[in-house]
């Protein structure tokens, strides 16, 4: 006994020692000292009461640490203080700082962005272990508290939720230890250093980089500081120190068994306790000592993110007071088949990516923001989410069990910066132990969540003996669920073919092949940077082909930027290189969200709403009234929804009726009877069908639309382009005036109207009707090959590539006017000599100030010209055109490859409201499908446009040049974008799509680009005169 007691005590000093040389944050090998063992996510109540309430923060065993600290903050790590721990230490200087809380956004240091490569990449060159010392900034925290005096006698924990990038932590002037990995909690024994019921000081240093930042360079900001809540709890000396949960069903997927682990502190049996969501007990059970209970439930409610139905285990250790709750659900993971099987069945991963960040607070995310999120991740039915890349607060997964989404719980692993070679940190045996400890401490904390599916050992760090040693450890650890690592590719150490990226051909391609064994499920895909998402469904069309593919991660969930002032004063969504000209930066490749930074859906969250629905309504018999509903859920029927429908005749509804029984049982398909009644073939006929909820569920409330489709009951048929005359009973036509004597114009007027062409252009530059001018002064109608180029057109090089169509040189090489059957026709024709085309403008007026528009171009079949971004006219107008009216596609914006969300209707908007403030100013408001589009002043005067097809449309108070960066991305943001004195309209024959693939060099579909070839785009101009909203 001596013997031990002396080793223990050199083994102490040998710690302390260590300690005080601050050799730890750059020693890959010592990531922790003193900090507590991990263990599964809960509390310890001090009654059954308390246990049951579940509120930890209203627990007389729990103390808060949050609130304001004193805080000292330096430039470089050689100066910081050394002594600022002492119980004497003046402070009275320091500055506030909030825990949790990150220092950047509280004026101490700027935020850096960067995706590949560490922060320090512009000063400092990669030399693991080692970090700079300069711009190494380092925050120290002091702060006295009083524990309650009647824990004496028990064990006190500090839990500190998250610090980046490490912690070294004293207690009343003594050493307490160290941490790193900055997205786990490190928790330390107090019991020894506390005073109870007397003032005690808390002393904690953080280094914005140590040693553990090369396995942190995740794409997303990097901040420094306290990121979760930090708190104090106390713990009985005889206690259950942790409790495993392994639910599973047999293997008719029919009854439950729950089987519970216990590790105790000291001996003793622990009592268990199963109750239902009602708090009914349904059974019960004991385990002596550390050891495990098995215990069976007949036909239990199972746990899907479809039926999230939780129980409730209580632990209680004889002897104690302390009440342990665990939420249990009750479900089975498999791999059968190339597939994962959850409950038997292949659930399809309709998933997002998604960073802990707030525009506001950083990684500071308070629990309303997650129920938020999860609210919108129902609402648009995503079902699953994957936490790139490092394990979120304990509340995230909590809620994610509660609302029902399934998880890809991703350990705090990525060393991108050094990439994926020889030099890679999956190959250094230094690191191994970093590898091993954030892989077993995520799986250790995580275990109980019925919510996780999957772990995944990391993102983007290279594949070597580390990530194998890790992937081994996980499945001996825990056999009931998959691993996956997205750099072992197909053939390494990974449960899930789990690419990045993978475009439509390799995902069919991998999909088809019965050698490749293993599901494919993308971890990152549908890259939703900016205007994005186009293409969306042809990736679902595979998945919901080709049973092996079960769907995929979409990068990513919300925009990262954060609320900054810009240099106008304006509120901005900041990102890389808005706040200094020294740090890396990746400019705004942060903000590739579905939703923005203040969670507003951005309009390419609509499609992939509407392409992750789970009912989908086809054609049965249209003409007898019957549809075809398909239930794609596999858990549940859809007896908690009602049908609603209404049919539209050239958009306006007509009838409508309302189907409350729908008998749909899982992955079936049921014919549904409507009373449609009768249509023409007179009119474009469609059919709206929506499904919404019959009750309030979940966080959606009742009346909740969670699956729509439009069915077409007779399709449109464009108008006859024949512009004719308006003739009136006993009235003759006149003829409308041309005036050609003025040396500039042309001037073609009647009754009613004015119209001037510029003589030296071509180019209509008036067009006047009862006195108002449709064309903005000083403009002109003018053809229009260009778009502001996306941040997928920047990343695929289009705005260079496609230059040449930003100015063709469009010289004009004739112009004529003629008058044929009482209308005035003008010719204009022009020369491109840059594209090798020919262009030719015709316009054919008539008496009442009509105009029919045609534009053709003639390409040279043997010349190589780049791709259109659009063909089309922009017309800026007066602002006072604030009103849009039109029959097409809405009501967000909608593009050729992104338009399966916008049903066809009629929609009256402002121009105002058409433009989407985008972080980065891009192309935005088109709507397409459109027969026929209205710009109307207060008074419902202005025009409308038809086409020979439909057409494409957009209107903003903004023009192309304002929106179009250049050559390379200045850092815009659209709130600092001056509107114009104009309303722009822009009307295209097509305009090319938006692409998802990956917004670094990949474009749309072939079928959604616009190849250089010959086209024609023949609209009408029509006058109308208070033009109302008629429902």
């Amino acid at each position: 006994m001596k013997k031990q007691i002396i080793t223990g005590l050199f083994a102490a000093l040998a710690v302390v020692t260590s300690a005080q040389s601050f050799t730890e944050w750059r020693n890959p090998e010592v990531n922790a000292v003193n900090r507590a063992p991990m263990h599964t996510n809960y509390f310890a109540y001090e009654s059954e009461e308390a246990a049951r309430a579940g509120a930890k923060e209203h627990s007389s065993r729990f103390m808060t640490l949050n609130g304001t600290w004193k805080f000292f903050w330096v430039k470089d790590a050689d100066a910081r203080p050394t002594d600022f721990w002492k119980p004497g230490f003046n402070d009275k200087g320091w500055s506030d700082m909030p825990v949790p809380g990150v220092w950047e956004l509280y004026g101490f240091g700027d935020p850096i962005y960067v995706n590949v490569g560490y922060a320090w990449r512009n000063q400092f060159k990669n030399n693991p272990p080692e970090v700079p010392v300069v711009n190494n900034h380092v925050g120290s925290y002091r702060r006295e508290i009083v524990v309650p005096a009647d824990w004496k006698g028990k064990d006190i924990i500090a839990h500190f939720g998250s610090v980046t990038s490490n912690m070294y932590l004293w207690v009343n002037g003594k050493y307490v230890g160290y941490s790193e990995d900055s997205k786990l909690e490190a928790e330390f024994d107090l019991t020894s250093y506390l005073k109870p019921g007397q003032e005690n000081l808390i002393a904690f240093q953080v280094f914005r980089w140590c040693d553990g930042t090369y396995l942190e360079d995740q794409d997303f900001f990097r901040y420094s500081g306290v990121g979760r809540d930090c708190y104090l709890y106390a713990r009985d000396k005889k206690r259950i120190e942790d409790i495993r949960v392994t639910p599973d069903l047999d293997t008719d997927y029919k009854n439950g068994t729950l089987r519970v682990t216990v590790s105790l502190k000291g001996n003793g049996n622990t009592t268990l306790e199963l109750s239902d969501a009602e708090g009914r007990q349904v059974a019960t059970a004991a385990v002596r000592g550390n050891g495990t209970a098995l215990m069976n439930l007949d036909n239990p409610h199972k746990w899907t993110a479809e039926t999230p139905y939780l129980y409730t285990l209580r632990a209680t250790l004889q002897g104690s007071n302390e009440v342990i709750p665990v939420k249990v659900g009750f479900r089975k993971i498999e791999l059968k088949d190339s597939q994962i099987l959850v409950n038997g069945q292949p659930v399809l991963f309709k998933g997002a990516n998604r960073h802990e960040m707030d525009p506001d607070y950083g990684y500071v995310v308070s629990r309303e923001r997650m129920i938020q999120d999860i609210q919108i991740m129902k609402r648009f039915n995503l079902n699953a989410v994957r936490t790139c890349h490092y394990p979120d607060n304990n509340l995230w997964y909590d809620l994610c069990d509660q609302y029902g989404i399934y998880v890809v719980a991703e350990a705090n692993i990525e060393s991108h910066g050094m990439g994926y070679g020889e030099s890679t940190l999956a190959k250094r045996a230094d690191y191994k132990k970093a590898h091993m400890e954030r892989n077993q401490r995520n799986i250790q904390r995580g275990f109980n969540h019925p919510s996780i599916i999957f772990w995944s050992l990391g993102n983007e760090a290279g594949y070597g003996p580390n990530f194998e040693a890790a992937y081994d450890w996980v499945k001996a650890e825990d056999p009931s669920r998959a691993c996956q690592y997205e750099q072992a590719g197909v053939k390494g150490k990974t449960d899930i073919y789990c690419p990045m990226y993978a475009g439509y051909g390799w995902c069919e391609d991998y999909s088809k092949n019965a050698d490749y064994k293993k599901p494919l499920i993308q971890c990152e895909y549908a890259h939703a940077m900016g205007n994005s998402e186009g293409g969306f469904k042809e990736y679902w069309d595979l998945v919901r082909k080709y049973p092996k593919f079960q769907g995929g991660f979409i990068w990513d969930f919300v925009d990262q930027s954060v609320r900054w002032t810009g240099k106008n004063g304006k509120m901005i969504y900041a990102y890389g290189g808005d706040f200094n000209r020294f740090d890396a930066s990746d400019i705004n490749f942060c903000d590739n969200g579905l939703i923005s930074p203040d969670r507003v859906p951005n309009p390419h969250m609509y499609e992939v709403g509407r392409i992750y629905q789970s009912i989908w309504t086809t054609p049965a018999d249209l003409q007898r009234g019957e549809i075809n509903v398909f239930n794609e859920n596999f858990f549940r029927d859809l007896s908690a929804y009602y049908l609603e429908w209404e049919m539209l005749k050239d958009g306006k509804v007509m009838r409508s009726g309302r189907v409350d029984d729908l008998d749909v049982a899982p992955q079936q398909t049921a014919k549904i009877k409507l009373d449609l009644g009768a249509t023409c073939q007179c009119a474009e006929w469609l059919l709206n069908v929506s499904y919404k909820l019959k009750n309030r569920e979940g966080l959606l409330p009742a009346g909740h639309i969670v699956a729509k489709n439009q069915l077409t009951l007779n399709a449109y048929q464009a108008p006859a382009m024949d512009l004719r005359n308006v003739e009136l009973s006993n009235v003759e036509v006149t003829v409308p005036a041309v005036q050609e004597n003025d040396y500039n114009y042309l001037i073609i007027s009647g009754e009613t109207f004015r119209m001037e062409f510029n003589k030296h252009t071509g180019y209509l530059t008036k067009y006047e009707v009862n006195g108002q001018n449709m064309i903005k002064e000083g403009e002109a109608l003018t053809p229009n090959f260009w778009r502001a180029p996306t941040d997928n057109d920047f990343g695929a090089n289009l705005h260079r590539k496609y230059i040449v169509w930003k100015n063709p040189e469009i010289k004009l090489i004739s112009f004529n006017q003629r008058t044929e059957n009482k209308q005035v026709i003008v010719e204009a024709a022009y020369e491109l000599s840059k594209v090798s085309a020919a262009l030719n403008l015709t316009y054919v007026i008539n008496n009442n100030g009509a105009v029919k528009v045609t534009q053709k171009m003639i390409a040279d079949k043997n010349a190589k010209v780049a791709n259109l971004f659009r063909f089309g006219v922009q017309l800026p107008m007066p602002r006072s055109f604030e009103t849009v009216e039109y029959y097409g596609r809405g009501p967000v914006e909608n593009y050729i490859d992104r338009n399966h969300c916008s049903d066809l209707g009629i929609y009256r908007q402002s121009v105002s409201e058409q433009f989407y403030p985008y972080i980065r100013p891009q192309e935005n408001g088109t709507k397409t499908d459109i027969r026929w589009w209205k710009m109307l002043d207060a008074a419902g005067n202005g025009i409308e446009v038809v086409a020979t097809a439909p057409f494409s449309a957009s209107a903003l108070h903004y023009t192309i040049e304002s929106l179009d960066e250049g050559w390379s991305k200045q850092q815009g943001h659209s709130q600092e974008v001056e509107e114009a004195d104009l309303t722009n309209l822009c009307i295209d024959k097509v305009q090319a799509g938006l692409g998802c693939e990956d917004s670094w060099g990949r474009i749309a579909r072939p079928e959604y680009q616009v190849p250089y070839a010959d086209y024609e785009f023949t609209f009408i101009l029509t006058p109308v005169r208070h033009s109302i909203e008629i429902e």
